[in-house]
């Protein structure tokens, strides 16, 4: 049986003020579960699972803590609107030093959707794009929402949240190449190694003080009447053509 103040403290994580506070995520169900435990990065504090989960996983459980629940526990401390058999406290990653040298980074300019962001650190994961840089009024990596969305990449792409404008001023020895509705055909251009892709939020696209800074503007031609594309589409429209 689960103890109401566990209960209430993993219940608590989904707001942001506490896991930035207590530097731990939660993280859910067996397909995310299977990559945490797979990964060197990693490091989950606790597991809380169902009797038949334990017994078919326990050996891949390298020493972390199980604690086992039932369907009732379980459902009180989800996120989801149907849990989904283990849950983990994991802790976050410390705040990554990134270099953008010889390396194609993402960067996100108010990427405010949950699951547009865990979408894009699934799409950079597929594509091989180990860190995406986010503006400070980005979702936050650590939503419930977004950490699902990820499907287990949030453990091999690095994210760093900071002042764009400031941080993209002091990249000046990579070229800078931002998604817009004008520019270079994006299925022509040559494969980049090196360089930051910049995509804008869902509604405003990129703001005007991030776009003084682009190099190039890229665009995926539109043949229909669609007034726009959703952000992680495009991301991956994108990615899989210049990268």
């Amino acid at each position: 049986m689960l103890g109401k103040s566990q209960a209430k403290y993993i219940q608590s994580l989904g707001q942001k003020k506490v896991r930035d506070e207590e530097g731990v995520f939660v993280a859910e169900g067996p397909k995310i579960i299977a990559e945490l435990l797979a990964s060197t990065d990693a490091n989950i504090q606790q597991l809380y699972a169902l009797h038949d989960w334990i017994a078919a996983n326990r050996d891949d459980c390298n020493g972390v803590e199980i604690i086992e629940v039932d369907e009732n526990d379980l459902t009180k401390i989800s996120q989801l609107a149907t849990p989904n058999k283990v849950l983990a406290l994991v802790k976050k990653q410390e705040t990554p030093d990134l270099s953008t040298k010889g390396t194609v980074s993402l960067v996100l300019d108010t990427i405010q959707d949950p699951g547009n962001l865990g979408t894009i650190i699934r799409i950079a994961d597929w594509f091989d794009i180990k860190q995406i840089i986010c503006s400070k009024d980005c979702a936050d990596m650590y939503n419930p929402k977004v950490v699902q969305s990820t499907m287990g990449s949030i453990v091999r792409v690095k994210i760093l949240y900071t002042d764009l404008a400031p941080w993209l001023e002091e990249q000046n020895d990579v070229f800078i190449y931002a998604a817009a509705l004008e520019g270079q055909n994006v299925m022509a251009m040559k494969k980049i190694t090196e360089g930051l892709i910049i995509i804008g939020n869902e509604s405003k696209g990129i703001s005007a003080e991030i776009f003084e800074q682009v190099d190039v503007k890229i665009t995926i031609p539109r043949i229909g009447n669609a007034e726009s594309l959703n952000a992680a589409v495009a991301t991956g429209i994108i990615l899989s053509h210049v990268v």
